[in-house]
């Protein structure tokens, strides 16, 4: 059966009583090529079948109508699609925010926080938050974020370099390929995963 599955039309085609033509070429069950029918005698051999004659194609001359199990058929198609959306992964977004004056032992606890969201396979946007007469001093934000980028240069990829928005400065970083495809074989199900930040 190499290649002789016809697409069908987008809007829901045509079944059996509804196909109002005289004659149309007519693919069996199999895919096979079986002719020109006239659309009665065509009914009847889908009928002797159980199947659904499936108007496929109307604008072709003549039509071309298909012998299926139609209800099977919408059935696979809305299982195909479902799988196709649970095949695509959902990016998770974290935030995770610093302090300008930050000390060690936050910046190293902040840092592990990264990882692990990292790790699950999560984004994360990082943001230094000045305060009053902070502002005087964007580039102690600037070296949290240098120094951060160098501490996960091997675990992460700089999707968006430091920027200043209005109070605050921010970076994205993602995980690396690799951490992504081990991320994903790992996930638990989703009434499972938690965030347990403070």
């Amino acid at each position: 059966m190499d290649g002789g599955v016809v697409p069908i039309a987008s809007q829901e085609p045509r079944l059996n009583d509804e196909i109002k033509i005289s004659k149309c070429r007519l693919i069996g069950v199999d895919g096979s090529q079986l002719g020109i029918f006239a659309i009665r005698d065509a009914l009847r051999v889908a009928e002797e079948q159980n199947l659904d004659l499936v108007e496929i194609a109307p604008n072709a001359d003549p039509p071309v109508c298909r012998i299926m199990d139609y209800g099977k058929f919408k059935y696979d198609q809305a299982m195909k699609a479902k799988q196709a959306r649970k095949n695509q992964t959902k990016i998770e977004v974290k935030e995770m925010k610093f302090r300008p004056k930050i000390d060690v032992g936050d910046y190293e606890t902040k840092k592990k926080h990264i990882l692990r969201f990292l790790a699950d396979g999560a984004k994360v946007k990082v943001t230094i938050m000045f305060r009053g007469r902070e502002m005087a001093h964007p580039e102690l934000g600037l070296n949290i974020l240098e120094k951060l980028m160098d501490d996960l240069k091997d675990q992460c990829i700089i999707e968006s370099q430091p920027k200043m928005e209005g109070r605050n400065m921010f970076m994205q970083v993602a995980p690396t390929p690799a951490m992504l495809k081990k991320a994903q074989e790992k996930k638990p199900a989703p009434s499972q995963a938690k965030d347990d930040e403070q």
